[in-house]
C-alpha cells in the first residue's frame, strides 16, 4: 500500500510552480496524498506522473479529508489532501472543520484560479482561504512563485507543532504553471510571530506534585492530549506509582488500555457511573490535553467537579480556564510536563477514596446484555476478542459509536480513530481507509450505522480499487438511531424523519462493488461470521440487523450534571 521511500520529484531545470510544490511535500517525508483532480490542479496532476508521492483517489473531496486526517490520526504525522478550486475547495470544509476541532495535524492544497481573475468571480473561485479561516490553524494564498517552498516547510511545522491543527495551501493556477529557478531553503523555520510552550513552569509542576501528595480524591482526567504527545507511557507510570484512577474522554480512548484496574471508562454523556461520580466527587482533578467540552461538562462548567482543585495541563494557553476555572493551570506538552510531575510525585493515601469507587463500579457496571438476542455490545465484544489487540477500528457517529467507545477493548493510542468534536456523519469509511494505507499490516475494522454508510457509500469502490481489506461492521437498525434515542427519552416518543424506509439491500450493494457480504441476524452467527471476515483476504461488508429499540445507555439528559443519568 504506501510506500516508505522519500525521492525527490524527477529532477527537471527549470522546473514549474507544480514540480516544486511536489518536491516540497517529498522533503516534508510526504508518501502519500488524498485528493481528487479538477482543471486549478491540472499542473500538479501531470507532475505526478513523475513523482514518488502515491496518489489516493476517492470518490468524494470530502471523503479525501477524511481518509488525510484519519491517516494522521493512525501515523501520527501530517496528513495531506488535494483538491481543486470552486467546489472542490468547498467540499473540504466539513473535512477540514472536523480534523481542527479534533486537533489533528493536516496540509490542504487547493488549486486557485489564476492571479488575475482573483476577484472577479471567475469560474469555480471561492475565497477557500477565507471560508476556512475559524477552522484552520493558519492558511496561505500561494501568488508569487518563490513563495511555494517556504510555504510548504511553514504549513507543516504550524500544522505538527504546539497543539496540532490542519493548514491550508491555496495556490493559483499561473503559480502552479510557472517555471523557475529553485533556490535551497533554510532547514528551520524561523516564525517569529508564531509561538508555543513545551515545557510547563516547574513551579506550577511543583504546586501539582505538592497538591497530588495532600489530596484524598484524586482522579485524572485524560484526552486526546495524551495521544497527540505519546504520553501513554508516563502516563501509565504516574497513575501506577500514585495509584490514581483515570477516566477519558472520547478522544482519551487509548491512553489507558482497556481493562486496565486503574480506568474507569469514559466520562461525559455517554460514560461510566463510576467515572462520572468520581470526578463530581474529587478533591483533586488532574485535567491532561483536555478542553472540558459540553459532552463531559453538559456546558455546565460552573457546576463540573465543583468539590476538586482542578490542575489543567495543556499545550494550548487558550484552553486553560476557558470553561473551567483551573486552580493551577500547566501550559506545555503533556509528555514532558508528565515526565517532570512524575519525577516529584509523593504517592497520596486513597484506599477510603478507591473503596468508594469500587463500591460504584460494584453497583452500577455496563449493562451486561447477555447473548440470548442480537445487540450492538455483543458484536462489539466479539470483534475484541477476535481481532486481537493491534486491530484499528474507525467509527462513523451516532450510537454504534459510542457502543464502541463503551465495549470496544482498545488497548493503545493510535487504534480508535473517531470524529468527536464536530461529530461527523459519513467520516467512517474514508477514516478506515486513511488507517489502512497508514498501518497496511494491521486488522482494519469500520464500525459503522445504516445512516452514516450511506452518506460515504460510494467509497466502496475505494476500498475495492486498492485492494483495502478492511472489515465493515454494520449495525443496521433502519433508523437514525441516536436520534430516535433523543426523541424516545426526551420528545415522549414523538418520532420525526429518522426512518430510512428505503434502506437498499446492503448485501447486494457489497456484491455490486465486489466486495464479500454477510449478513447476521441471530446470536449464534456472530462469532462466525466476525472470523470469517477477518480470515478473509479482502474487504467485507457484514450487515447485523438490530433492533431499533436498542439504546445506548448511561446517558447524562442535556442540561443536567453528569452525575443525573438516564439508565444508571
Amino acid at each position: 500500500m504506501e510506500e516508505s521511500a522519500n525521492i525527490k520529484c524527477e529532477n527537471i531545470e527549470p522546473k514549474t510552480g507544480a514540480r516544486v510544490l511536489l518536491d516540497a511535500l517529498v522533503e516534508e517525508g510526504v508518501n502519500i496524498i488524498f485528493g481528487y483532480p479538477g482543471g486549478a490542479v491540472l499542473p500538479i496532476y501531470d507532475a505526478l506522473i513523475d513523482c514518488p508521492i502515491r496518489h489516493v483517489l476517492p470518490r468524494h473531496e470530502q471523503t479525501a479529508v477524511h481518509a488525510a486526517d484519519a491517516y494522521a490520526r493512525v501515523s501520527g504525522k501530517p496528513g495531506v489532501c488535494l483538491a481543486t478550486s470552486g467546489p472542490g475547495a468547498t467540499n473540504l470544509v466539513t473535512g477540514i472543520a472536523t480534523a481542527y476541532m479534533d486537533s489533528i495535524p493536516m496540509v490542504i492544497v487547493t488549486g486557485q484560479v489564476p492571479t488575475n481573475l482573483l476577484g472577479t468571480d471567475s469560474f469555480q473561485e471561492v475565497d477557500i482561504t477565507g471560508i476556512t479561516l475559524p477552522i484552520t490553524k493558519h492558511s496561505y494564498l500561494v501568488k508569487d512563485f518563490k513563495d511555494i517552498q517556504r510555504t510548504v516547510k511553514e504549513a507543516f511545522h504550524i500544522a505538527a507543532t504546539g497543539r496540532p491543527g490542519p493548514v491550508l495551501i491555496d495556490i493559483t493556477k499561473d503559480v502552479l504553471l510557472t517555471a523557475g529557478e529553485v533556490k535551497a531553503q533554510p532547514v528551520k523555520v524561523d516564525l517569529k510571530s508564531y509561538k508555543y510552550f513545551s515545557k510547563g513552569n516547574s513551579g506550577q509542576i511543583e504546586e501539582a506534585a505538592k497538591a497530588l501528595a495532600e489530596c484524598q480524591k484524586a482522579v485524572v482526567y485524560a484526552g486526546g492530549g495524551i495521544i497527540t504527545s505519546g504520553a501513554q507511557v508516563v502516563l501509565r507510570e504516574l497513575v501506577e506509582r500514585a495509584n490514581l484512577p483515570v477516566v477519558t474522554t472520547l478522544m482519551g480512548i487509548g491512553s489507558m488500555p482497556y481493562g486496565h484496574p486503574n480506568l474507569l471508562g469514559m466520562v461525559g454523556m455517554h460514560g461510566t457511573v463510576a467515572a462520572n461520580y468520581t470526578v463530581d466527587d474529587c478533591d483533586l482533578l488532574i485535567a491532561v490535553g483536555v478542553r472540558f467540552d459540553d459532552r463531559v461538562t453538559s456546558g455546565l462548567g460552573h457546576r463540573f467537579a465543583t468539590k476538586a482543585k482542578i490542575i489543567h495541563i495543556d499545550i494550548d494557553p487558550a484552553e486553560i480556564g476557558k470553561v473551567v476555572r483551573a486552580n493551577i493551570p500547566i501550559v506545555g506538552d503533556a509528555l514532558l510536563v508528565l515526565k517532570e510531575l512524575l519525577n516529584k510525585v509523593k504517592p497520596p493515601e486513597l484506599s477510603k477514596w478507591w473503596e468508594q469507587i469500587h463500591e460504584w463500579q460494584k453497583q452500577n457496571p455496563l449493562l451486561d446484555q447477555g447473548r440470548d438476542r442480537l445487540t450492538p455490545q455483543m458484536i462489539l465484544e466479539v470483534m475484541g476478542e477476535l481481532g486481537g489487540k493491534d486491530a484499528v477500528v474507525a467509527t462513523d457517529v451516532g450510537q454504534h459509536q459510542m457502543w464502541a467507545a463503551q465495549y470496544y477493548p482498545t488497548s493503545t493510542i493510535r487504534q480508535f480513530i473517531t470524529s468527536g468534536g464536530l461529530g461527523t456523519m459519513g467520516f467512517g469509511l474514508p477514516a478506515a481507509i486513511g488507517a489502512q494505507f497508514a498501518a497496511p499490516d494491521k486488522l482494519v475494522f469500520l464500525v459503522s450505522g445504516d445512516g452514516s454508510l450511506q452518506m460515504s457509500i460510494q467509497e466502496l469502490a475505494t476500498l475495492v480499487q486498492y485492494k483495502l481489506p478492511i472489515k465493515i461492521i454494520l449495525m443496521d437498525n433502519g433508523v437514525l438511531g441516536l436520534v430516535r434515542q433523543l426523541q424516545r427519552l426526551f420528545c415522549e416518543e414523538r418520532y420525526s424523519q429518522i426512518q430510512l424506509n428505503n434502506n437498499p439491500d446492503f448485501i447486494k450493494i457489497a456484491d455490486a462493488y465486489g466486495i464479500l457480504g454477510i449478513r447476521v441476524t441471530s446470536p449464534e452467527e456472530v462469532s462466525d461470521a466476525i472470523q470469517k471476515a477477518i480470515d478473509y483476504q479482502g474487504p467485507v461488508l457484514i450487515d447485523f440487523i438490530i433492533s431499533p429499540d436498542e439504546i445506548v445507555l448511561p446517558m447524562v439528559p442535556p442540561g443536567k450534571v453528569i452525575t443525573e443519568m438516564v439508565g444508571r
